[in-house]
């Protein structure tokens, strides 16, 4: 039980972070290279979790490696992508689309 505080931590960060608590999973596997902590969440919460530029998922990470050190654990965290992928942001759609209106342009 002890040894399981960062998987139980983890869980309480992110389900106070996202909207969707309940679709909040978190697997710990534990091999040869330490503990590896998988999270999955809804597609919808994705971008609270990464946050700007990765800065939250970052500081998940260094919380996790924190408690790894204190019980001599190197604690890992991988953020499981969705199903599909991420979708193309608003702004990828427009600068493809105005690529595609400046070919029209061009006569040869």
């Amino acid at each position: 039980m002890a040894e399981e505080k960062d998987k139980a931590l983890l869980e309480y960060i992110v389900k106070a972070l996202v909207d969707n608590p309940d679709d909040v999973k978190v697997e710990r596997k534990i091999d040869e290279m330490g503990v590896l902590l998988s999270l999955k969440v809804n597609p919808e919460d994705m971008g609270q979790i990464i946050g700007r530029a990765g800065s939250t998922a970052k500081a998940i990470r260094s919380l996790i490696r924190i408690i790894g050190l204190k019980n001599h654990a190197r604690v890992n965290l991988k953020i499981e992508e969705p199903e599909g992928g991420r979708a193309p942001s608003k702004r990828e759609e427009k600068s493809e689309s105005s690529k595609d209106s400046g070919l029209e342009d061009l006569q040869l």
